[in-house]
């Protein structure tokens, strides 16, 4: 149901499930949540890895009502795969938003999805609740400064407790995140900073703030100086000395939506440009380009000559918000930046469309020698079914492809002698998901080992590696 065709006071009737790319398949809710240790291992887990993978992702606690728009709906819900001394365990849990709380005590949907315009009244919702729309911390898992946080797309994140993942409810990390946070802050690995950024409707537009390795706000949400309208922005970059923002012409239109229009407008015309914000908090370096669209970021980092290269998925525009006749593919593509000239290069990595880009976290702001994504092996035909690794040095790349299985976004899991991949994947025809671990050396050779999962998990987004202690 669209803007155009609702009104906005009357309950919206249901999502056709049945029938929704978005909710079937390999994206099919899970409702159950468990607790299970000593799962079964194909393999043998490597004795140097301790630790445990979380992962977020878009879940509808019930069947929605209204609009359902992956990736922006979704209640959140976060799995857990705990390895060590050879064993596995995993846990998943809703995070449990006032919004769920409350259709859980109803036992169904109240709120709509993000794009439509019905909200519940203070009859059914309370005066607290009444005139709200859903909150969505589905997007991210980060741990930093003692918390453990599930992060939204534009709004404050949800605290978890580490030990069971119950949630603990919204979190401003010491004020920092006063104006909230998107889903993809950074930590320096050097100075152990969270670095992140958020856009808003009105002024100031965008902003960032850091937020100190012992949890502290070191920055407040600081305004970006040049920004004078409301861009969507999804992802960031990080080096030694700048914030990497690139500023793609994905406009926020209230007064087109307010009239039945579209409340993002693809303005190609507009060019994208990019920010380069000194960490330091200096003068803003602005570099003009040409449109393109960008979800995610592998990494950034500075030549000793001072340039900037930036790794990252582009895309020619953003498929889902913008209709064009062309083609929709990601490309894995470094640019390169002079921050006193102004001047970039531009080299394709990789055409092969691709998403999910990912490298050793311990690289982040350095240069990196290995860059992962989701791919696939039919080049720019066919599903996304493959994980793909390339190296930044030779402009080498391979990959593994597992049979009947859908995998999700790849992440780096350093043990104390070797490093490794893992992802999770679920063989949708059995209804069975696994969480496989690959040598990091040769991850085109398979899986070490392969843990089967308790229950199916729908394919999902981001994720983190985090080392013992959790």
């Amino acid at each position: 149901m669209s803007v155009t065709d609702s009104d906005p006071f009357e309950r919206p009737a249901a999502v056709d499930v049945a029938h929704h790319a978005h909710l079937t398949g390999a994206f099919e809710p899970q409702r159950e949540e468990v607790d299970v240790r000593d799962l079964e291992v194909i393999g043998e887990l490597p004795s140097d890895l301790h630790g445990a993978y979380l992962r977020n992702g878009p879940n509808p606690r019930f069947d929605p009502i209204g609009t359902y728009v992956y990736p922006l709906d979704g209640d959140a819900m976060v799995h857990r795969v705990e390895l060590g001394e050879g064993a596995a365990h995993y846990t998943n849990r809703f995070v449990r938003t006032p919004m769920v709380v409350a259709e859980e005590a109803a036992g169904h949907a109240i709120w709509p999805g993000v794009t439509d315009p019905y909200t519940p009244s203070a009859d059914e919702v309370g005066p607290e609740l009444a005139g709200t729309q859903r909150e969505l911390p589905d997007i991210n898992i980060v741990r930093h400064g003692g918390r453990l946080l599930a992060m939204a797309e534009t709004t404050f994140p949800f605290g978890l407790r580490p030990d069971d993942l119950r949630t603990l409810g919204r979190d401003t990390c010491d004020g920092a995140l006063a104006v909230g946070s998107t889903a993809h802050p950074k930590i320096d690995p050097t100075t152990g900073e969270m670095v992140l950024f958020n856009y808003l409707l009105e002024e100031p537009y965008l902003t960032w703030s850091v937020v100190g390795a012992d949890g502290s706000a070191v920055r407040e949400a600081t305004p970006v100086a040049g920004v004078e309208r409301s861009l969507m922005i999804h992802d960031m970059a990080l080096t030694e000395r700048y914030v990497v923002l690139m500023l793609c012409p994905l406009v926020f239109d209230i007064a087109a939506a307010m009239t039945g229009g579209s409340l993002l407008n693809w303005r190609p015309d507009d060019g994208t440009r990019i920010a380069l914000i000194p960490r330091d908090g200096g003068k803003v370096r602005w570099v003009d380009h040409e449109a393109f669209w960008v979800w995610h970021f592998a990494n950034a980092f500075e030549f000793e000559d001072g340039r900037v290269g930036v790794d990252y998925v582009e895309w020619p525009y953003p498929g889902g918000f913008a209709e064009e006749d062309r083609p929709c593919e990601g490309a894995l593509v470094r640019v390169v930046i002079d921050p006193v000239s102004g001047r970039t290069s531009r080299e394709v990595i990789c055409d092969r469309d691709v998403e999910f880009p990912r490298i050793d976290d311990r690289r982040i702001t350095r240069i990196h020698s290995t860059i992962s994504t989701v791919g696939k092996t039919g080049g720019h035909s066919g599903g996304m079914d493959s994980l793909w690794f390339f190296d930044t040095e030779t402009r080498s790349e391979k990959h593994w492809k597992p049979d009947g299985v859908t995998v999700g976004e790849p992440i780096f899991m350093p043990g104390d002698e070797h490093g490794y991949w893992g992802t999770i994947g679920t063989d949708v025809a059995a209804g069975q998901s696994w969480f496989f671990v690959l040598p990091g050396e040769a991850p085109e050779s398979g899986p070490l080992a392969q843990v089967r999962l308790p229950i199916r998990v729908p394919s999902g987004l981001h994720g983190a590696w985090l080392p013992d202690p959790v």
